[in-house]
């Protein structure tokens, strides 16, 4: 939730532009009666507002059925994201030691004691290793070991990448539903001008004003939601490729101490 404030502070800094020059039409009528002074048409008039009081003026702004979707998907969005970032970071421990304790095991104490450091340890690479050893336990021999190391790596793969679906699918939506908040600021401009029958910046400003803010907020939140998705993807490919040369270091130490 709290990402999901920095993701709103993050939207009405994007937005704030098109809110200043909602005030700009005010500026341009003020005429000073003593000297015939006119003011500036391009002067931002100052904002004393509080931040949250302008996002919620946005967020009304903008619409708020297709705002609140938007922001529906930065929340689910971020809270499969941390869950996700939190679950890779139990899941990438320390291998290097674990395959140390694991040698010491095979070479003075044999397979069981290493069976079961694996098996009480957590994380994909100890279950991987429980599979392998497990094998080997068992007396199905080394090539069975190793079979059952790769299918489960494939296994522990598969649960590392679960859940992301929904974050792509989130970062698809969000933009989508900026655009059709477009689509419907500018299908309301058009019919202002139908009612009115003349062409007025006061007419269609409205509508251009939801299809402005609608359309920066769902990209914003596409934007928030892709830099995690990379990072996340990141983060597997670096804890698979350490699956991986861990496996082969397994496989290594179960054929040099089996002989």
């Amino acid at each position: 939730m709290f990402l999901a404030v920095i993701g709103l502070l993050t939207l009405s800094a994007a937005c704030q532009t098109a809110y200043a020059q909602d005030n700009e039409a005010a500026q341009t009528e003020q005429v000073v009666a003593a000297d015939d002074e006119v003011v500036d048409p391009f002067a931002a008039a100052p904002n004393d507002k509080p931040i949250h009081q302008q996002l919620k003026k946005l967020f009304i702004d903008g619409g708020a059925t297709f705002m609140s979707l938007v922001l529906l998907c930065l929340i689910l969005g971020l809270a499969i994201a941390i869950s996700k970032i939190i679950t890779l970071s139990i899941a990438q421990n320390n291998n290097t030691k674990l395959l140390g304790q694991i040698e010491d095991c095979l070479k003075n104490q044999g397979v069981e004691k290493a069976f079961e450091l694996c098996r009480d340890t957590p994380g994909p690479v100890a279950r991987i290793f429980t599979q392998g050893l497990l094998r080997v336990k068992d007396g199905q021999g080394i090539e069975k070991a190793e079979k059952s190391v790769v299918e489960y790596g494939s296994v522990e793969m598969g649960k590392l990448e679960k859940g992301l679906s929904w974050i792509g699918l989130f970062i698809g939506i969000a933009p989508q539903l900026g655009f059709m908040g477009t689509v419907l600021g500018l299908i309301q401009a058009f019919d202002a001008i139908e009612v009115a029958g003349d062409i007025s910046p006061a007419l269609v400003a409205g509508g251009m004003k939801v299809a402005l803010i609608t359309t920066v907020g769902g990209l914003v939140v596409a934007i928030i939601l892709q830099l995690f998705y990379n990072y996340i993807i990141s983060k597997i490919d670096t804890i698979v490729v350490d699956m991986e040369d861990s496996s082969i270091s397994l496989v290594d130490m179960l054929v040099k101490y089996s002989k």
